[in-house]
């Protein structure tokens, strides 16, 4: 991770957001274009955390929401999405990713898990699938399996939550930019799966802030 970049940017996200997934392509087309500029952390968001309850896998809402939204998006930006069978919750996941992001492994974690779901369709709230996937990725599966059981990222999931809420994020995916160093009240968002463009454009109104800062 990229300590000394000018600018920081935090992603809350949620692996059964399929926007989410959408949003991923220009996120690393931004760290690779804009390399030392930039420092992305990516952060949990539950969108139905327990006992809220989950979608319907085969709704109306989902298919409705599919067809007049995801799929066409999907198509313009080359990729290819599959509604899946299942709605798990994705607190699990969470716990998994944090784990490989403490063996290096996280880029590798969080593409995976956004593929086994809307790609192949893999029930990502079964702790099971969660350490096949780790496995695939390089993982050690025992040590995965381990954190999973122990709840040792919980409370991390918990807080990127609640600080989520603290600063009124109602929804995902949310990028929300700002100096490297500088407080909250600094900080700007950009909502949905935006284009790239978009994100240039958020980049470089942070990175003037981040000189004006310096100056």
């Amino acid at each position: 991770m990229n300590t000394t970049a000018p600018v920081r940017i935090d992603i809350w996200s949620d692996y059964v957001c399929p926007f989410c997934y959408l949003e991923l392509p220009p996120i690393q087309r931004l760290q690779q274009e804009h390399a030392g500029q930039v420092e992305v952390v990516w952060r949990a968001f539950e969108l139905r955390p327990d006992p809220k309850p989950t979608l319907d896998p085969d709704g109306e809402y989902l298919h409705t929401t599919w067809n007049r939204s995801v799929y066409p998006m999907a198509a313009e930006r080359g990729m290819t999405l599959k509604l899946p069978p299942v709605q798990p919750r994705s607190r699990l996941a969470f716990e998994a990713v944090a784990h490989a992001r403490e063996l290096g492994r996280f880029d590798a974690m969080h593409a995976a898990l956004f593929r086994a779901f809307f790609v192949d369709g893999r029930d990502i709230g079964n702790p099971d699938v969660l350490a096949e996937i780790g496995v695939e990725i390089g993982l050690e599966r025992q040590g995965l399996v381990e954190a999973l059981a122990s709840g040792r990222h919980t409370a991390a999931v918990h807080e990127d939550q609640q600080l989520a809420y603290s600063l009124g994020v109602a929804g995902v995916p949310i990028m929300v930019f700002r100096p490297a160093g500088a407080g909250w009240e600094r900080a700007f968002g950009v909502r949905g799966a935006v284009p790239y463009e978009t994100m240039a454009s958020a980049l470089r109104q942070a990175l003037d802030e981040a000189a004006r800062q310096a100056t």
